[in-house]
């Protein structure tokens, strides 16, 4: 095997484990301000941010293909380790679920995971609020307001196209306008500026 192949596509590969770290530092404050604004617990919230990335090594070089887009391809592998973890907590236990299969986190770590999770509060009251869209509306809507991307890189998150997913957007903030709307046409009951301007 030529050394340039070995760099390329062995995980044990020195270059590999560098590149990886790079991956990582550039993406894990975003892969946890993401998964902090869907748990509310920081063993959740450390446990599904390390299974993110061990997706990405997982994946082999599928990182590296994902170069033009990574932020946008992370947040796709993200929203599927995000779901499996919906689906795992709804098969198991709550008790059993809490005890289970976790590392232990200092005292300093569950401080830090802390403060995080108050700063997505509004994040998290906004995405129950959610509750009354569709799928597609919700997976656009969270992606280009609460998580930031661009609606081209939230369509490529989600596999569609860029029109549609503008498209789902203007009707997710619709419905979302109305859904959280008081009684009387009055003001919002709901944080509404993270809702962003009209699609």
């Amino acid at each position: 095997m030529s050394m340039s192949k070995r760099h390329r596509g062995d995980p044990a590969s020195p270059r590999h484990i560098e590149d990886l770290e790079r991956f990582y530092r550039r993406h894990v404050d975003d892969v946890t301000r993401f998964v902090a604004r869907r748990f509310d617990d920081p063993h959740t919230v450390a446990d599904v941010v390390a299974d993110v990335f061990l997706a990405v090594v997982d994946s082999g070089d599928a990182y590296r293909s994902a170069a033009r887009n990574e932020r946008a391809w992370l947040f796709g592998v993200a929203r599927h380790v995000v779901s499996a973890e919906y689906r795992r907590k709804h098969r198991v236990d709550e008790l059993t679920s809490r005890v289970a299969g976790r590392r232990l986190l200092g005292s300093d770590d569950i401080a830090r995971l802390e403060d995080r999770l108050v700063a997505e509060n509004d994040g998290r009251v906004l995405l129950d609020a959610m509750s009354a869209l569709s799928e597609r509306q919700r997976a656009v809507l969270e992606l280009v307001v609460v998580d930031e991307l661009s609606v081209t890189e939230a369509a490529t998150a989600l596999g569609i196209t860029a029109v549609a997913a503008r498209v789902t957007l203007h009707r997710a903030r619709t419905r979302l306008r109305k859904a959280v709307a008081a009684p009387g046409g009055e003001s919002p009951a709901a944080p509404l500026d993270f809702i962003g301007s009209k699609a």
